[in-house]
Order: C-alpha cells, then structure tokens, then sequence
C-alpha cells in the first residue's frame, strides 16, 4: 500500500490528476473511482496505455507492476492527498456554499480577488466530494488565495467538504429550499449548510454574511464575521437601483472618494445584489482597491445559461435554465414580474427536481404564483404536468414536445424568462425562440 506522504510526493511530480480515461492526461495520475455500475480499477491499464504515469487503484488484482499505486479506497485517497496538498497551501481559503447564488458569487468573488493577485477557483460546479478534491490539488506556488464552492445534496455533506478543504473563510448566500429528498427537511437544509459556521467557530476562522438574513445573522452569532447588505451600519452597504434594462444595477457606500458608486453590472435580477454585495465585501477585506472591484463586477459576464441576457432574431431572452429549486424559481418570477419593458412576457418553466415528498405541493405554489403575477407562462416536466392538471396553462411532459409547440407558435417580440433544473434541458427551446 502506497502512504498518502508517498502518494503526494509522486503527485508533485506529475502532471496532474485524470479520473476519466476518455480524457487522459499525459504524465497525470489516474485515479480508478469506482461508480454505481462499473470498476473503474478495470480501466488503470487503458489509462497508463494513455499516457498517465501511475494509477491509483483500490483492488490488488489489478496492480500489475510499479505503476499502479494501491490504496484501501481511491475515492478517500483522493480526498486525503488533496488535504495533504491542501495544508501545504499558507494562503487565505474561502468556502462558498449555500441554497441559490453560490456559484454566480463564486465567480464575482473570483473576478473580484484575481483583478488583484493570482487566484484558484472552483471550476463551473465542480463542487461535491470529488469536485472539491480536484480543485484543491490545482494549487500551486503562484496561488495567493483560493475559493472553494461547496456543494451538498444530504446531511453532513459540507463538514464532509470542510475537512478535505480547511477553510479559513466562509460564506454561506442563503438557505432555503432545494435538495429536500436528500436533506429530509428544510431544518435539515439550514444544519449541513451552517457547518460551514460550525468548522469556523471551533477554528478561529472568518465569516462573510449577509446582514439582510435574519437567519444567517442568528445562525453566525459568537463567529468572527464580516457583514454586507443593504442596511446602514454594515461593513458593506449597497442597494439595488431600478434600472431601464433587465441587469441589475447597484449603488454602493463608500466605493470611491465621493461618498458612493454606481455600479452597472451584467446580472440579471436584483437577487443578484447580495452575490456582488459579497463579492465586494470580500474584496475589500483583502485589500483589493476599489477601481479593481468595480472594474471586475462592471465586466462580468455570467455564463453557463445562469442568469444570461441572450437576444435571438425574434426575442430577448433570460436564461436561466441550469438550476432551479422553489426559492430560487419564485425569486427569479418576482423579479421578471417587475421588470420594466414595452415587450410582452412569457416564462417557460421546467421541473424542479429531487424535492421528494413536497414536491407536487411546491410545483402547485409554483404555478399559483404564476397566476398571482398575470405571467404567460409554458411549463415543462412531469411534476408540473401532475401539480395542477386542471390550471389553464400550457403544459408538456418533456422538452422535446415544448420545443414543436414554441415551433408552431413562433413567438416574437417578446421577453422571455426560461428557468428550470438543468435535468430537463429546457436550453434546447432556445434555438425555436
């Protein structure tokens, strides 16, 4: 058996970590991550074929000469290494979570820190157990800070994560509804998420929180912390400002040597406001100067179908079609619902997934909510086929059948909100809008 010293060792030396042998890395590390239907140990001998210098494997049957490195379990090998290479890291290390927002303020946050120094982030959502792992062993010399997105679908996922990470700092952007089939309960939702406060509180470590949320503020109480929102008397004040297009616009206290600045950015929604109210916060904290910030946030462009402005031949779009959960689907309506346009409106919406047993009852609200706004709307998916048969609305059981509805009808001139979990693919009705 390799030693996780020994493993870290040939780790420096190598080119990197490859878990996919239809992507190998030449002179990278494979790491045999076994999956609910196959043995990725199997595949060590395709990889080394491919160019990797070793192979971790976790099955003896499958070491074949000095090469192949074996462990008790590749999966906590490789979480193990990325703790090892992790401690070997003396800069600041911030771990976002939360229900909505984390990955858009994870990115602001990047913007933000790398205008000024070199700095590791998280790639897209590679955010869980393995994700984490992988980004952290991206450290290198040059780095001076790193931002690590959590993830986490059950209880215990996020002290999980911040034992692999060992953050310093932390922010969590909210709690709220998302994942309830794995989590049990919204009280199951709100303790994974705070043990990000937890490893925190018993390590000394820094809190960024939105002094807006009345529940994150008690849940940080005796933390370290640093506060940002919309009220005076926080360490980062700002609110956002009505503005003639769909992107948010803010002013922030205290952001240049007049008192206060208008910021114009390229999110969509004023729920976006705490995301680059953090964003600011913790670019002030590390000393990044206030041209930076505002420079950094004022060209940010969101990708990934999160939040994207898109215009098309006949329509403007708001895509916003990578993730969706009751909390964030009924932010993302009230927004749309006020937004101040001469274009008529339409919000295509698709299933939000792994809800369990609420699920019929959140995607009814959901639909009430619709109505209550005088929205148009088209929605997407079983569950809201199932939540209220009965409502007049257009209804499709899959997105293919959405897409030849939206071909026949054509829709034109209008502004059009698409949201829904990334399951249901609703991005392939924009090539018929």
């Amino acid at each position: 058996m390799v030693s996780i010293l020994e493993l870290h060792r040939i780790f420096l030396a190598s080119a990197g970590i490859c878990t996919d042998t239809r992507k190998p890395l030449p002179g990278g590390i494979f790491f045999a991550l076994n999956g609910p239907n196959f043995n990725a140990n199997a595949f060590a001998a395709k990889a080394l074929g491919a160019g990797c210098s070793h192979a971790v494997v976790d099955d003896p049957a499958a070491v074949a000469d000095e090469r192949f490195l074996l462990v008790p379990d590749a999966l906590k090998a490789l979480q193990d290494l990325a703790r090892e290479h992790r401690r070997t890291f003396k800069g600041p290390v911030i771990g976002i979570t939360g229900t909505n927002g984390k990955t858009t303020t994870k990115e602001l946050v990047h913007a933000v820190l790398a205008a000024e120094r070199p700095t590791l982030a998280t790639e897209g959502n590679l955010n869980n157990h393995i994700g984490v792992p992988l980004t952290l062993l991206k450290l290198k010399p040059e780095h001076r800070i790193a931002i690590i997105e959590m993830g986490a679908s059950k209880r215990g996922d996020i002290a999980e994560l911040c034992a692999i990470a060992e953050p310093t700092h932390g922010l969590i952007t909210n709690i709220g509804k998302a994942h309830l089939e794995g989590f049990g309960s919204v009280e199951g939702v709100v303790r994974t998420k705070t043990e990000l406060y937890a490893w925190l509180r018993e390590r000394g470590g820094t809190a960024f929180v939105n002094g807006d949320d009345a529940l994150l503020m008690a849940k940080s109480e005796g933390l370290q912390r640093i506060t940002y929102g919309t009220q005076a008397g926080l360490d980062t004040c700002g609110n956002p400002v009505t503005a003639e297009e769909p992107c948010m616009e803010l002013v922030v206290d205290h952001l240049d040597e007049n008192g206060h600045y208008h910021l114009a950015t390229h999110l969509i929604g004023d729920y976006n406001a705490p995301n680059a109210l953090a964003a600011i916060c913790i670019g002030r904290h590390f000393g990044v100067p206030d041209e930076l910030i505002i420079g950094a946030l004022s060209n940010y462009v969101p990708g990934n179908n999160r939040s994207q402005l898109k215009d098309t031949d006949r329509n403007r779009l708001v895509l916003d079609a990578y993730n969706a959960n009751p909390t964030s689907m009924a932010a993302a309506l009230e927004n749309f619902a006020h937004l101040n346009t001469e274009r008529k409106k339409l919000v295509i919406l698709g299933d939000m997934r792994e809800l369990g047993e609420t699920s019929r009852s959140e995607h009814a609200a959901i639909i009430q909510l619709v109505k209550r706004l005088g929205l148009d709307a088209v929605l997407v998916g079983p569950e809201f086929m199932q939540a209220a048969p009965e409502v007049a609305l257009r209804r499709f059981p899959n997105v293919a059948a959405a897409v030849e509805a939206l071909k026949a009808a054509k829709p034109t001139g209008l502004l059009v909100l698409v949201k829904g979990s990334r399951g249901v693919k609703l991005e392939e009705v924009v090539g018929v809008l």
